[in-house]
């Protein structure tokens, strides 16, 4: 099972906003068409990015997925291709465990970086990322591994695992 949805209102306004009516007006991930293998990621807010700027911006979604998969955030192509603007960790990783982890219910964010020359102005609903579903495999034999998450973003450090 694999599907999207928003973080809580709790979270929303602990992330966000606590404006209700700002929590009903974006919308989760979507395909554009039959064949895309991206969910378009849309902005809650307008940013602007000045040149060597790097901005956190929240999704406000989550996603659930089988424990053989993993969420993959990469740029989408034309804003990179156009703009020089880039994922300052080149692609992000979503593991099936970040879903409901207990620090930000696995509240989803997109650090970006303009590497280009002018300042970038995106309005509310752009698309400015997407989450492509893929499957992995695991070697032969692994040692069983007993941890599992309990934090939010980074959270995988031995400290933070139980």
């Amino acid at each position: 099972m694999r599907f999207f949805e928003k973080i809580s209102f709790d979270q929303f306004k602990k992330d966000i906003d606590d404006d209700i009516s700002r929590y009903h007006e974006y919308n989760i991930p979507s395909r554009s068409t039959k064949n895309s293998a991206g969910y378009d990621i849309s902005l809650i807010n307008d940013i602007n990015i000045k040149p060597n700027q790097i901005i956190k911006i929240p999704t406000g979604i989550k996603v659930c997925m089988n424990n053989n998969e993993v969420l993959l955030i990469v740029m989408k192509s034309s804003l990179g291709f156009k703009y020089n603007l880039r994922l300052t960790n080149q692609i992000g990783v979503i593991d099936a465990d970040y879903y409901n982890n207990e620090s930000n219910e696995g509240h989803i964010f997109i650090s970006l970086q303009n590497e280009g020359t002018e300042e970038l102005f995106f309005k509310k609903n752009d698309h400015i990322a997407q989450g492509i579903f893929v499957k992995y495999e695991t070697v032969d034999e692994e040692k069983e591994i007993n941890k599992t998450r309990i934090g939010g973003i980074g959270s995988t450090k031995k400290e933070e695992l139980q």
